[in-house]
């Protein structure tokens, strides 16, 4: 077997096992030597195809963002208008971010330890540009309906709109999720991000 396919072997075993490894146990359980022996190499053969454990957690995260994007791309996304947005229009963007956001909480309940991985993880150097890019695509998704409700916005100024929007929504659900502060049930959560995710919608829409 030649030394790069060897490399791209090892590789892929190490992304499954650090995967595996968060999924079942969450970030705080990976360790490289236990990785090491997990997928049967040396704890320094790691380090020849990552450059650090770092990177080999946001391999991990990317494919927890990839299964993220095919979970929302199951909403619903009304196609936006090619004129002035009609109060029927408008209410199926409000529509479009509420289901948004009950498909992050869906996701972050069926996924709890993936998904914290997410944001415990803190990197000490910048973000790669390719994990930077998913991260973009994925405000998109936020970024359509928001042209629908406020279409004089700019394009900069819409992007920051879908980060607040999505840390609101983040907000309600670690907190609704948090077992040692106000855990709710899932039932319940949903209900509760309906209705602040809809009544900022509709101000945005200026109703």
């Amino acid at each position: 077997m030649r030394n790069e396919e060897r490399r791209e072997r090892l590789k892929a075993a190490l992304l499954d096992a650090a995967e595996r490894t968060i999924a079942e146990s969450g970030l705080s359980a990976l360790k490289a030597r236990d990785l090491a022996k997990d997928v049967g190499c040396a704890l320094g053969a790691i380090y020849t195809v990552f450059p650090d454990l770092d990177a080999l957690i946001l391999a991990v995260n990317l494919r927890t963002l990839a299964l993220f994007d095919r979970a929302i791309t199951a909403v619903r996304i009304e196609p936006e208008p090619e004129g002035a947005a009609s109060p029927a229009e408008r209410d199926a963007a409000v529509e479009t971010l509420v289901r948004l956001a009950v498909a992050y909480l869906h996701f972050a309940a069926g996924n709890p330890a993936r998904w914290r991985a997410l944001f415990q993880h803190r990197v000490t150097h910048a973000l790669p540009d390719w994990y930077l890019v998913e991260q973009v695509r994925l405000f998109r998704y936020i970024e359509a309906p928001l042209r629908v409700l406020r279409p004089d916005l700019a394009e900069g100024e819409r992007a920051l709109l879908a980060r607040s929007l999505f840390s609101a929504t983040h907000g309600l659900v670690s907190l609704g999720l948090d077992e040692k502060l106000m855990v709710l049930s899932e039932p319940v959560l949903r209900g509760q991000i309906e209705i602040v995710v809809g009544a900022l919608g509709r101000g945005l829409a200026g109703e």
